[in-house]
Formats: structure tokens, sequence, C-alpha cells
């Protein structure tokens, strides 16, 4: 395995409090015989614990509240290797979600997000040291939209390549995508984003030609079962998913861009990039819970 640059991860930290049930609940409705479980989750934390699971050299940056909450989430970062050094540490209480997932493996989420809202430019700008010592940043759209502005600048300005993955959609400044390397959004983002409605690989491809235009060097737009599709200055690519039995897919998203990230970072083509990504998170969708679900590299270098 080739030894991978640095990859410094900024973003959200929660507990995931999941309920599994037979059917989601539409609104009002009460669905009986659920089981519950409680781990570590966040689209940041979730998306370092991957980087970090498959062989990347990473530190993670989050906010979290001064509870119990809190502190099991720094341990359990701790507990995988990652540097945890630069945590940072809120009034507010820690960030938790709440998940619903049905028999299908499909999910709803809810998150009051709690000390990851008080994550602010004002701190991006105190660790700017810590943004130029990496070679790769993974930004997520969990926290603040203007604090992950902050770290996508300074980043891009100190020579870094920037990744975002924007999830959850929301309106992005323009200025943000001249800082971007690599956008990975989901076919539904991507649809938001582009205003382009996203059915098959052709209007995935026009979508990602309309996102390039806003200035990102880079799209992958994820595209669930069917794979991804990846366009750049060399055109576009599709590459397939790897055919399995979904059980949860509440990380797949989140375990593609860690595993993306480590691939770069190891100088991998972003064709190659991807089929790697592919592979982690067709493992982690036969898994149940959030980093419970997320393969390590050996896994991910054997089905390959």
């Amino acid at each position: 395995m080739t030894k991978s640059k640095k990859i410094l991860i900024i973003g959200s930290s929660n507990t995931d409090m999941t309920v599994r049930t037979e059917k989601l609940p539409l609104p009002g409705e009460t669905v009986l015989g659920g089981t519950f479980t409680m781990g570590h989750g966040g689209k940041g934390a979730n998306q370092a614990v991957a980087a970090k699971r498959l062989g990347g050299d990473v530190a993670f940056v989050c906010k979290v509240g001064k509870d119990l909450f809190g502190d099991s989430s720094v341990k359990g970062y701790e507990c995988e290797g990652i540097d945890t050094s630069h945590i940072l540490y809120s009034e507010l209480p820690s960030g938790v979600a709440l998940i619903s997932v049905d028999a299908d493996a499909e999910n709803s989420i809810s998150v009051a997000s709690g000390a990851n809202l008080d994550f602010s430019p004002e701190d991006i700008r105190s660790m700017e040291n810590v943004i130029k010592d990496a070679s790769i940043l993974l930004l997520q759209l969990e926290i603040p939209v203007e604090t992950v502005l902050e770290a996508a600048r300074i980043a891009s300005e100190a020579g870094l390549y920037v990744i975002l993955n924007p999830a959850p959609a929301c309106k992005l400044p323009e200025e943000i995508y001249r800082y971007v390397s690599l956008l990975i959004p989901n076919e539904t983002e991507a649809g938001q984003m582009s205003g382009i409605s996203i059915s098959d690989c052709d209007s995935a491809e026009s979508a990602a030609r309309a996102l390039m235009k806003s200035g990102t060097k880079s799209v992958i737009i994820t595209l669930g079962s069917k794979g991804s599709m990846i366009y750049g200055e060399n055109g576009s690519e599709f590459i397939p998913s790897r055919k399995v039995d979904a059980v949860d897919t509440t990380a797949a998203g989140d375990t593609y861009c860690g595993a993306l990230s480590v691939a770069l970072a190891e100088g991998k083509t972003l064709h190659d990039a991807a089929v790697f990504a592919t592979a982690a998170s067709s493992i982690a969708v036969t898994r149940r819970g959030a980093q419970d679900s997320i393969p390590t590299r050996s896994e991910v270098d054997n089905v390959m």
C-alpha cells in the first residue's frame, strides 16, 4: 500500500440513534416493533473513520459539546487512530441524529446539530496552520456554510486538493466553487444544484457539465445502486456499481468520500479512486449502522 499524503477532514460529529422498522412512518403515523441502536455518526466523522480504516493519514476537526455524547465521540475517534488534537468544544450540546431505517434499507434522518452549528469561520482562521499542513481537505455541509467556505478558501490558496461533498444540499455561495478541486454530490443533490433532473447517465452528464461551469475542476455524481459519473477536463466516464444485497445505506456516501480521499492521497487517478470508493461503499451497504458498517482496507482490497 502506497504511503498516503495527509488528509484533513473538517465537519460534523453526531451521536446516531437508530430505529429499524418494517416501514418508515408516514406523517402522523407511529410504527411499532422496531429495534434501537446508538453509535457515533455525523457526515464529517463518518468520512474521517472511513478514510482512517482504509489506510489514510487522517486528522479530524469538529466541534462537540462538553457532555457525555461529545466525550464518547472523541474517544471513539482516538480509538480509530485519528488525529483528534484539534477538535473544538462548545457550550452547546453535542449533535444528535435520529435515524429511521426500513426493511428495504431506505432511511430518513433528522438532525439536532447542536455544537456543529457553533463551528465558525473564526475557528477555521485560528487553525490555518493545521489546514496548510495537510495535502487533501475533505468537507461536507453539516456545519455552517460560511465555515466551509472559509476552510475551502484557505486550503485552496495554500495549494491543497479540496473535496466538497455538498450534503445535505443547500444554497451555496458562488465563490466556493472556484476553491473546490472535486465536487461529489449524489444524484438528488446534483439535480437540485444544477436544475437538471437526473434519471440516467446522459442526464447525469448534463448535470455534471452544468456544475463544472460553476468553477469546480471535477465532478463525481454518485448514482446509488447504478454507479457513479465522473466529469472532468478529459470528459465523462461512468463507473458501474458492484451488485450486492443492501441492508442499510446510511453511511454509503460517507464511505465513498472517505475512500476516494485515501485513493487520491495515494496518487491514484480519479478513475481508479472512484473504482476503489465504489468497492468500499458496496461493502458498507451490506452492514447495518453508520460507522459500524465502514470496511477496513484489507476487506476492500479483497473484493477488488
